[in-house]
């Protein structure tokens, strides 16, 4: 499985982009996706994550009310629309499939996409 995001940039504050995240083929759907980001010095955190039945999201604080995580199973794509973004999510961003346990801890998360650069101006 190969994860390849894009959407990334740079970007006013008050701005907003949408992240997206397409899967090539696989074997068999992952229960839910997920999004994180690392900034420079910084440890990579959990910024949201989507079960791709249903419509179970979960969210970081940080972004809550600002995020949207979104998917379209039959374009094995998972969607991140920010809005109303600050300084502080200038970050790379990664999506990953989710294998077993929590959604905020990257060791839940088997593959990961190469990450795509977010860059909130003041």
């Amino acid at each position: 499985v190969q994860l390849q995001a894009s959407g990334g940039g740079l970007v006013q504050v008050g701005g907003y982009l949408r992240l997206t995240c397409t899967a090539s083929r696989r074997a068999f759907a992952p229960y839910a996706m997920g999004w994180f980001r690392q900034a420079p010095g910084k440890e990579r955190e959990f910024v949201a994550a989507v079960e791709l039945i249903g419509d179970m999201t979960t969210y970081a604080d940080a972004v809550k009310g600002r995020f949207t995580i979104s998917r379209d199973n039959a374009k094995n794509t998972v969607y991140l629309q920010m809005n109303s973004l600050k300084p502080e999510d200038t970050a790379v961003y990664y999506c990953a499939e989710h294998t077993v346990g929590s959604y905020y801890y990257a060791t839940s998360y088997d593959y990961w996409g190469q990450g795509t650069l977010v860059t909130v101006s003041s």
